[in-house]
């Protein structure tokens, strides 16, 4: 029989049409089961209303709605608290003919209520199946009875009043009110609150009366008792602003209205405006929001972001009270996805989905026909909501429903499951069992079965396989497919451990499925069972140091708990604590106060620990702080005010949230009379109503909502004598003293003679020449100063200006000299226009020593100090507090900032990073004061720079259209040395940022050359700078488009770009000008008239020979002239300064003009400079470190000061060496194209007029960087086979443009397109040929092999420095000033003659 079902279910045909709604077919493996079967449509099944909440009245009447609709009709009933109820026999209850319920009389009393409750209606069609509604409450209001009743009340005219009336909840709708017997109309003056109460506002003559609420019943009417309400004339006097009715929290469902009632009375009337999460509401206008009598406020249709804080903020003249409440929106179950209808066989998996919101989260529950499903191994809820039912069998058709409910509402939703009848299979032969079905491999949860193919079909390839299981004397069967034809194995998952599971296999042909296979009884491998997670874990806290947390014994492999083990952490701490726990609670104590910890559990059984519980996070309780207020300091404003302000308590010493502080104060004189004044959580509090010129003492408390904690010491203040004017600036000072010391000056002064201005304090300026160079600030009370760190014999001008809250006085000034280090006397100056004042003698206190600054972070150092005034346990113990300063000398006109302390330590915030500081310190105590300390000086850390490099700019470089030149200025906020700049370009500004082609720069270069881009090519480009810290965010993207082509008119030092050296400097010839040769070395071919270049090659040699010989003969004629003695000063000047003069120490050489540098260069033809390296470079070339040959570290430093100064297209000055690049640029790999070597040529100029340098008999010359074929007067020709094939260097000697430019060899190749990297040359003749790959940008994202480029080692120090002293020895810079005027004006005449 099993057989014959399973051939009807896998030979079954398609479904030709599905009528009514569209429904998911149930899938199972990789097929539709929906083949062949007989149709069936979906009947619609649903219900037209549902019955709603109902409130209602004892022996009132009562309907709950419902109607339901199907073809054909259902029959409908009703259940009561789950159970459904009698109707025929019921004379109070009946059904009506649309399926509603009619209670005709509500039973209720204080033992009876057999009318309230929840109520259900269902629908069932015989045959079909059954659906329920949802579920509504019936409540029944108590008996009427009033909780408060209105008492006699007087208003001034225009004010407000309440008249309460409070009733019990259930009845608050039913209150009415009565005016004199008369209803009283409700308006926009006058208001009845949700509670009952009735709101007056704007009271006038005519609300006067007596005044009751009534409660309306179905017994009649209940009335409260009477109240008068008196309206009185407007007061006189202003009156004590007070709340008659505050707002209280609600929580109310979307979409209906909130009334929050706030209701104040004073004179001036109070004015109302409310807010919301401390932001300004609109109540103006606004449809939704609206100010009702008396300045309550309504929300109509409230949504989900109203939820928050609403203050109500009375102000009536100087007054303002406020109050404030909680609103909570709380949203009914909400389906966002309703099961659907579903198609399936026999022995098919569904799932119905069901996907809900709401607030609180709905739970969900399912339904079927009218019955809650039970979960089990075959019904299960997966995925929160959706509902799995395995195995399908025929009972299981009929309707399904999710129930979802929260504490708002509920809703439901349903869909049907039709399950088809089978097809008879097609005609055709069938095949026979599958043979040796055995269980190749048995786990826990899983078992892979394996078979054979059926006799009749032994090849099996068109065969599918069907494998049916189910548990041991279960009759749900469940299926599995294989996913595809002649797969003879399967693997099935989702299996109970240690579970006897029957197994049987079928084949199928085209024709429909064949034999079943005998049944095969397979038992799971039991599992190891560890414990599952204790349900139920709570956590709460039983003291402010202590956490108890509970759970339950776990569900599953609970059969032997050895223990279990409580893990708890501090909220935000990566450290997690553990303690073992026999029982099933434990207290964890030793805790922070006002903290919160996260909590979980872990049980353990024999085999082990079991799953953890979600953590549960619970804050300890409040206590009042630990610790007092810090930096507790007074102000005197006048004669009757002081002014306190204070810091909270160190972090981590509130144990709580600070609500206030609390102040106590008394007389000095009087200690036992304390007075107490309680304020906010402000950090200053102004004391008034003092007696004058009394001395007072203050302390604060800090107070939570526990109690107050430990108060700060007590600091005294004196107040005025008078009341002091303090609406203008004092007047001068009355007199002015200085006493000058070595390195100090003591100053002393008398204050102004009009004592009725107040004088906050005093500020003293100094200075060489100008009182402006310094300021400092000094207490009111002080009359003496002493400035120091002063230079001896030294003339200071010094003022003194009395200042207060609005400004600065007259300044009064003095000058003196300090004494020479010589002079000890201590004889007083005279003191010119100025009455003589002795000078008190002076008894400052001691200064704080040992001041030391500790760097926390980027933006946070500690001073501390010690006072030597103080005991040697260093403990204060009187009045006394400390002033710390400290500023920056980035900008030089920084003021100072300072703070009090009351401790010996001060954390100083809010600084700016890598930035030094310089910090001091000062005591004062009472009317005594010491001077500033010594200063402290501390840099803080460095962090990532902030802010992108700025002023990106990109220009194309002139005569190279390939090549442009990216220029920018470091970071504003570079927070740190910048050591590197990164440049990003690419063509598309989209791409992401790792496809991008990266240059790398060194961070002391603002300028970068790339060549070889694309012509005609929009480009963008970014870059990034980088400290120690890291890197910090790139600039925005700059678009630059190369030009469309090539300019024909390059200036000859572009004619070879393979092998010129990088940045080589092009000189100006003119607009004029033309390539020599007829342009047969114009890179790109380009034809030129050999007549012009004739002519143009006579007047460059004639030009050039005639500059060189006036330059000779100058040269002697400057040589004869130099003495011996000069030229031994000179020796041992360079024997001192070494090799600096010319390797880029600006302070040497400063480039004055590019003629001097010409003219300067040319008489040098023999200084080599062994790396000819500009600063505008290409792409960094990696080195070979084996290559590197070391250098002195004043060379380095020397390159990277001159490099720093002079920028651009450099001369032969600017040039370091190699071995100077070589330690200053990081050794990396870079991606080169693979191309095969070329050859590149060497344009030697020809310059008959320099000497040649003699070379040893019997050997090659060798140039030590391979240019010296660019200084030679004869050009040495290059052996193809003994060179490097590289590009070479060429000199950028700034009068190579008056020389005439070789032929190139013949046969030597030439390619335009080779790039202008720099590689450097080394003649090697016993070496073999190496292929050297140039480096090229190319296309951009072509990926490159790295390649390392081998670099000749640089000649030797000492050679270097000789070379360039010989070089040196005949001349005289400064003798050769006025013969630099000459050669300018012959260089002006030249560019004249070649112009014309």
């Amino acid at each position: 029989m099993a057989a014959r079902r399973a051939r009807r279910l896998l030979g079954s045909l398609c479904i030709a049409l599905l009528l009514a709604q569209p429904a998911p077919a149930a899938r199972s493996g990789s097929r539709s089961l929906l083949t062949g079967s007989l149709v069936r449509t979906f009947t619609p099944f649903y219900f037209l209303e549902e019955p709603q909440d109902v409130l209602s009245v004892r022996g009132a009447a009562v309907v709950m709605n419902c109607s339901a609709y199907c073809d054909p009709a259902p029959r409908i009933e009703w259940k009561k608290d789950g159970t459904f109820l009698n109707l025929v026999s019921d004379d109070r209850r009946q059904l009506l003919p649309d399926g509603s319920l009619l209670i005709s009389s509500v039973v209720h009393s204080k033992h009876n209520k057999p009318d309230e409750g929840h109520y259900q209606c269902v629908a069932t069609v015989d045959s079909l199946g059954t659906i329920v509604s949802r579920t509504a409450k019936l409540t029944v209001a108590g008996l009427p009875r009033f909780t408060s009743q209105p008492e006699p009340t007087a208003v001034p005219r225009g004010g407000s009043a309440v008249l309460s009336c409070d009733a019990n909840a259930d009845l608050a709708p039913f209150v009415r009110w009565e005016q004199d017997r008369q209803p009283v109309p409700l308006d926009e003056r006058v208001l009845q609150l949700p509670s009952g109460a009735l709101v007056i506002s704007n009271a006038s003559d005519s609300d006067r009366g007596l005044y009751r609420c009534l409660l309306e019943g179905s017994a009649g009417p209940k009335y409260s008792e009477e109240a008068e309400l008196t309206v009185l004339p407007e007061p006189e006097e202003p009156q004590p602003l007070t709340f008659l009715r505050q707002p209280s929290a609600l929580s109310r469902l979307s979409g209906q209205s909130a009334l929050f009632p706030c209701v104040a009375t004073g004179f001036p009337t109070p004015s109302i405006r409310w807010t919301r999460n401390e932001e300004e509401l609109l109540t103006e206008g606004s449809g939704r929001f609206q100010l009702l009598a008396g300045g309550s406020l309504e929300i109509r249709d409230v949504g989900e972001g109203d939820a928050g804080t609403f203050t109500c903020i009375a102000e009536s003249g100087n007054d303002t009270a406020a109050a404030q409440a909680e609103l909570t929106v709380q949203v009914p179950p909400e389906f966002l996805k309703r099961p659907a209808n579903i198609y399936a066989h026999e022995s098919m998996d569904i799932v119905f989905e069901c996907e809900v919101t709401g607030k609180p989260t709905p739970t969900v529950k399912w339904v079927k026909n009218g019955d809650v499903v039970i979960p089990s191994d075959y019904f299960k809820i997966v995925k929160e909501h959706n509902l799995q039912v395995l195995g399908l069998v025929k009972s299981d058709e009929g309707f399904y429903q999710c129930i979802a409910e929260n504490d708002v509402g509920n809703a439901q939703a349903g869909a049907q499951l039709i399950i088809l009848d089978l097809a008879p299979a097609t005609a055709g032969p069938l095949p026979s069992a599958p043979r040796d079905v055995v269980a190749t491999l048995v786990s826990t949860r899983f078992i892979r079965l394996t078979w054979r193919p059926p006799v009749s079909d032994p090849q099996g390839d068109n065969l599918t396989y069907s494998i049916f299981y189910t548990k041991e004397g279960i009759n749900r069967e469940r299926v599995e497919n294989t996913s595809r034809p002649g797969e003879t194995q399967v693997m099935i998952q989702n299996l109970m451990p240690e579970t006897v599971y029957v197994f049987r296999v079928v084949a199928q042909n085209r024709h429909g499925p064949g034999e079943s296979s005998a049944p095969l009884k397979v038992a799971t491998q039991p599992e190891v069972q560890l414990p599952g997670p204790a349900p139920n874990i709570r956590a709460y806290s039983s003291s402010p140091t202590s956490v108890t947390v509970t759970w339950e014994t776990p569900l599953s492999g609970n059969g032997d708990i050895q223990n279990y083990k409580l893990y708890y952490m501090e909220k935000g701490q990566d450290t997690e604590q553990d303690v073992d726990v026999a029982g099933l609670s434990h207290t964890v104590t030793g805790l922070k106060k006002f903290t919160e910890y996260s909590f979980r559990v872990v049980a353990y059984n024999k085999h082990g620990p079991g799953v953890s519980t979600h953590d549960v996070v619970v804050r300890t309780l409040s206590d009042v702080p630990s610790a007092p207020p810090q930096n507790l300091t007074l102000e005197v404003r006048n004669s009757k005010s002081i002014l306190l302000q204070w810091q909270p308590p160190p972090a981590g010493t509130h144990s709580g949230q600070i609500t206030g502080y609390k102040i106590r104060y008394r007389k000095v004189s009087r200690k036992s009379d304390v007075t107490e004044s309680v304020g906010g959580t402000q950090l200053s509090q102004l004391i008034e109503g003092l007696e004058r010129g009394t001395e007072y003492s203050f302390r604060v408390a800090a107070m939570t909502v526990n109690g107050t904690g430990p108060a700060t010491d007590w600091v005294s203040a004196e107040t005025f004598e008078s009341d002091l004017d303090e609406t203008r600036v004092p007047e001068v000072p009355s007199s002015l003293h200085v006493r000058p010391l070595v390195t100090s000056i003591v100053v002393s002064w008398t204050p102004p003679e009009n004592q009725n201005v107040v004088v906050r304090g005093y500020a003293i300026g100094y200075g060489i020449g100008s009182p402006h160079a310094q300021t400092i600030k000094v207490d009111y009370k002080q009359r003496y100063y002493t400035i120091e760190n002063l230079d001896p014999s030294s003339h200071y001008v010094i003022t003194l200006k009395a200042f207060n809250n609005v400004g600065e006085g007259i300044p009064l000034y003095e000058s003196a000299v300090t004494r020479p280090h010589s002079d000890t006397s201590e004889v007083d100056l005279f003191v010119i226009n100025a009455p003589y004042t002795p000078v008190p003698d002076p008894s400052p206190m001691m200064p704080p020593v040992g001041v030391q600054a500790s760097i926390l972070s980027h933006d946070t150092i500690r001073i501390t100090w010690a006072d030597n005034s103080l005991p040697k346990n260093q403990k204060i113990t009187d009045a006394r507090y400390y002033t710390v300063r400290w500023k920056t000398n980035i900008p030089a006109n920084t003021k100072y900032k300072t703070a009090n302390a009351t401790t010996l330590s001060y954390l100083v915030t809010g600084l700016k990073p890598n930035t030094l500081y310089e910090f001091s310190v000062m005591v004062t105590k009472g009317r005594r004061s010491s001077t500033w300390s010594m200063t402290a000086h501390g840099t803080t850390f460095e962090l990532v720079p902030t802010s992108p490099p700025k002023d990106v700019t990109v220009v194309s470089k002139e005569g190279k259209p390939r090549t442009i030149i990216v220029n920018w200025q470091p970071p504003s906020e570079a927070n740190g040395k910048i050591t590197g700049y990164i440049i990003y370009y690419s063509t598309d500004v989209n791409a992401e940022i790792h496809d991008w082609v990266i240059e790398p720069v060194v961070g002391n270069r603002l300028t970068h050359q790339i060549q070889e881009l694309t012509l005609d090519t929009p480009y963008y480009f970014k870059i990034q700078a980088r400290n120690s810290k890291g890197m910090g965010p790139m600039s925005e993207a700059v678009q630059f488009r190369t030009p469309k082509a090539e300019s024909s008119d390059k200036m000859p030092n572009d004619q070879a770009s393979g092998s010129a050296g990088k940045g080589s400097r092009p000189v100006d010839l003119g607009p004029d000008y033309k390539p020599p040769l007829g342009g047969s070395n114009s890179p790109h071919g380009s034809p030129t008239s050999p007549l012009d270049s004739n002519m143009l090659l006579v007047i460059i040699v004639s030009v050039g020979v005639i500059t060189i010989v006036v330059v000779v003969i100058v040269a002697v004629f400057c040589t004869r002239r130099t003495t011996s003695h000069q030229k031994k000063k000179r020796a041992a000047c360079k024997s001192v300064n070494g090799s600096h003069k010319y390797k880029g120490n600006s302070k040497d050489v400063k480039p004055p003009d590019l003629w001097i540098h010409h003219e300067r260069l040319e008489l040098k033809p023999i200084d080599k400079s062994p790396d000819p390296n500009p600063i505008m470079t290409d792409t960094p070339i990696p080195r070979n470190s084996q290559d590197i040959t070391p250098v002195d570290n004043s060379m380095d430093s020397n390159i990277h000061q001159r490099r720093n100064s002079y920028r651009g297209h450099e001369s032969e000055d600017s040039m370091s060496t190699l071995a100077g690049r070589r330690g200053m640029r990081p050794k990396m790999m870079m991606p080169f194209d693979s191309q095969p070597p070329q050859q590149s040529v060497r344009n030697t100029p020809s310059t008959d007029t320099l000497p040649a340098p003699s070379a040893p008999p019997g050997t090659d010359h060798q140039d030590p960087e391979g240019s010296t074929g660019s200084y030679l007067g004869t050009a040495q020709e290059e052996d193809p086979a003994q060179g490097l094939p590289t590009a070479h260097v060429r000199p950028s000697h700034p009068l190579k443009s008056f020389a005439v430019p070789a032929v190139p060899p013949a046969g030597a190749s030439y390619d335009p397109a080779l790039p202008s990297t720099p590689l450097l040359t080394q003649q090697a003749p016993t070496h073999p040929v190496h292929s050297v790959k140039t480096a090229s940008i190319g296309t951009l994202g072509r990926t490159r092999p790295p390649m390392p480029v081998v670099v000749p080692s640089a000649p030797d120090v000492q050679e270097t420095t000789r070379m360039l002293e010989d070089s040196e020895s005949t001349y005289e810079p400064d003798e050769l000033t006025k013969e630099m005027a000459h050669l300018e004006g012959l260089m002006k005449d030249l560019n004249a003659i070649t112009t014309a």
